[in-house]
């Protein structure tokens, strides 16, 4: 209270001061000749100045905080002071006599800082305004009352295990009520009271950081810090509070996968199949979501051809699978061993690594009673056709795979090969009666190998038979002949082409030689001709009456298809084509789809094809013209007899063609017509008997 006393006493002295400097200054002595000038300023009424008080004063009697007084105050108790404005009356009040302002409750700064009022004099006589009415100030004076307060809690931070020193945290904020600008009042400094080693704390601004590398959310995963916010810089007698700050350690890849075992043992049928499961092996990883992620790999050992393993990634296990067929007898265990390396290796941490683990599998092949195997794929065996019956064809091997090596007996299916028998014992297949190859040329069987002991444990292989030929036919005429021959036939002249077939099947084509049945040879009229595969007939005949006669000494005979709209017009009103066209093989109609209708009737021609002489020029002349029938649309749908006239190359008869009869040099008789009928009339009267009719 002296402090203050005092202090308000310097304030009020120095408002005084001011006073009498003003009232010197009007009071009209003349200054000395060597004193300064007076100063003229306003002379100011009120002796008051801005006015302090402490907060929280918890004195039960008003407190005197100043006083107010004005120069026309003489003490005669003349004037009244009156006081208006914030707290006017309730929080302060003012003596009328004298000006005195006092205090009647205790302030709270952080409530509010500061009161604006309002002063005035008054003459009680006449109630006259002495002074014009006057405001000034009470300021409240901050006093340490308010401890810290933190902001923004609960504080909830994470950080990644293992961070290096000063990785930053989190930051936490305290504010303090008390007046800034007031001592220290307010100046807040941070400490951390629980958390140590592995966190720390800045004074000044609050931040939490790391403190230790050595972070392992594996050991321990959140840790509880407790930081404390001091004001008054932190010294002694400061208000402090405290928060807790929640640190969680978020996980990286600093831990290896771990098998639960080192040696995992398993068991599979030999009959087992390609891609089934055989076993699972699972290694832990400490670690948590990706960084614990592992794959698994066939790492060494004799099974790395014949096994498998792949990662389930919903269960982190390895699947060992089987990856080629196993054999007991061959290999009955296998030892392997099995890694498991970490998916996501982080390189921060390569010094904690290998990121792997290694175990041992055995697997055991356990033993099944499998089916014979034949010793080929399949057989293909020769014999000739027409061999007795009991003639050797071949023999089938079978064996038992598995340890025991049990006896093997042949069946053979007679349902689909009667010609055929096997031995039930040794696999030797022999024949039941000859074999004709022009019926069946191949035979294919299944033999069956089934073990003696166990019937139900059979297998089959495949077996082709192909008959060989042997000449044990005859050459056939595939077609019986008629030729037809005009009168007067130049000697030599070529009157039919025979061909004959053979069943059999030579090497290089079918060679035949012709000559006249031994009743005919005596014939001096017809002989047969052999000539390069192609069989002449050269005769010399008589006229006969009634035959038409043909030309046969034109040296270049076109023949001509011609086409007549009506019975006029002659050859002039033709469309005439070339059978130059038929006979060359570099003209050809293009190939139109033909109907697919069965045909009932056999064709000799084709059987027969294959039995013409062999001159190639005359087969693809044939093979042409069998083509162009078969794609022919108007064609019938049906086997039918195609007629070509084919002469070869330098035929020595020249041309049968009808048409070159006009070179012949003999007249023509067309008498015949008139038997054809009506239709033929008018053909009768051009080209019919005149009278003069060759001699008979």
């Amino acid at each position: 209270m002296l402090t203050w006393c005092g202090r308000w006493t310097i304030l009020m002295g120095c408002a005084i001061a001011e006073y009498c400097l003003i009232d010197r200054a009007h009071s009209g002595a003349e200054p000395a000749a060597n004193q300064l000038p007076s100063l003229h300023r306003v002379k100011r009424k009120w002796v008051w100045n801005q006015f302090f008080v402490l907060e929280e004063h918890l004195e039960t009697e008003p407190l005197y905080i100043g006083k107010l007084h004005s120069d026309s105050d003489n003490g005669n108790g003349s004037l009244r002071y009156n006081l208006t404005g914030d707290g006017a009356g309730t929080i302060f009040t003012i003596d009328e006599d004298n000006g005195d302002i006092f205090l009647l409750k205790k302030l709270d700064r952080e409530e509010k800082p500061f009161y604006i009022l309002r002063a005035q004099v008054v003459d009680r006589e006449t109630n006259q305004y002495i002074e014009p009415e006057s405001e000034f100030h009470i300021k409240v004076q901050d006093i340490n009352d308010n401890e810290p307060q933190f902001l923004d809690e609960p504080y909830v931070a994470t950080v990644p295990e293992r961070s290096p020193d000063g990785t930053f945290v989190t930051q936490v904020t305290a504010t303090d009520a008390d007046d800034p600008s007031y001592g220290s009042h307010a100046r807040i400094v941070y400490q951390i009271l629980q958390g140590q080693p592995y966190f720390s704390v800045e004074p000044t601004t609050g931040v939490i950081r790391v403190a230790s590398p050595n972070t392992d959310r594996e050991a321990k995963e959140q840790h509880v810090v407790i930081i404390e916010a001091k004001d008054m810089a932190g010294l002694k007698g400061g208000l402090s509070v405290t928060t807790t700050v929640t640190i969680t350690l978020s996980d990286v890849n600093d831990n290896r996968p771990k098998f639960q075992h080192k040696l995992y043992h398993f068991s599979v049928l030999e009959s087992g199949s390609i891609g089934s499961t055989i076993g699972r092996i699972m290694a832990t990883d400490v670690d948590i979501g990706q960084n614990a992620e592992m794959d698994y790999v066939v790492e060494a050992g004799d099974s790395s051809d014949s096994f498998v393993v792949f990662t389930d990634r919903k269960t982190q296990e390895g699947v060992i699978k089987l990856k080629k067929p196993l054999d007991y007898e061959s290999k009955g265990r296998f030892n392997t061993r099995v890694a498991a390396i970490n998916k996501h290796i982080d390189p921060r941490f390569l010094n904690l690594g290998p990121f792997k683990d290694i175990t041992n599998v055995k697997i055991n092949v356990l033993d099944v009673d499998e089916p014979p195997v034949s010793v080929s794929p399949e057989y293909i065996f020769k014999i000739e056709e027409n061999r007795e019956a009991g003639a050797f064809v071949g023999v089938v091997t079978a064996r038992d795979p598995d340890a025991a090596n049990n006896s093997i007996r042949y069946s053979l299916d007679h349902h689909r090969a009667r010609s055929f028998n096997v031995d039930t014992k040794n696999g030797t297949i022999t024949t039941l009666q000859p074999l004709d190859r022009e019926e069946i040329p191949w035979y294919n069987l299944t033999i069956s190998a089934s073990e003696a002991s166990n019937p139900k444990k059979v297998t089959s292989v495949s077996v082709h038979i192909q008959v060989l030929d042997v000449n044990d036919h005859p050459p056939a005429f595939p077609v019986s002949y008629e030729a037809f021959v005009c009168e007067n036939a130049k000697h030599g002249q070529l009157i039919q082409t025979i061909s004959a077939v053979d069943e059999d099947e030579p090497l290089e084509g079918q060679r035949f030689y012709f000559s006249l049945a031994p009743d005919a040879a005596s014939n001096p009229n017809f002989t047969v001709r052999d000539r390069q595969a192609l069989v002449f007939l050269l005769l010399v005949l008589r006229r006969h009456r009634k035959d038409p006669r043909f030309a046969t000494e034109c040296d270049d005979i076109r023949e001509n298809i011609v086409s007549y709209d009506d019975e006029g017009g002659g050859e002039e009103d033709t469309e005439a084509f070339s059978m130059a066209t038929l006979r060359n093989s570099q003209v050809r109609r293009g190939s139109r789809a033909r109907r697919g209708v069965k045909s009932d009737i056999p064709s000799a021609y084709r059987q027969s094809l294959r039995g013409m002489p062999d001159q190639a020029v005359f087969r693809e002349f044939v093979r042409e013209r069998l083509r162009e029938a078969d794609s022919d649309p108007s064609a019938p749908p049906f086997d039918s007899l195609q007629t070509y006239a084919f002469e070869g190359t330098g035929s020595v008869a020249g041309s049968l063609s009808s048409l070159a009869s006009s070179c012949s040099g003999f007249d023509d008789y067309y008498d015949y017509l008139s038997d054809w009928g009506l239709c033929f009339n008018t053909l009768v009267d051009l080209y019919g008997d005149n009278g003069n009719h060759p001699d008979t």
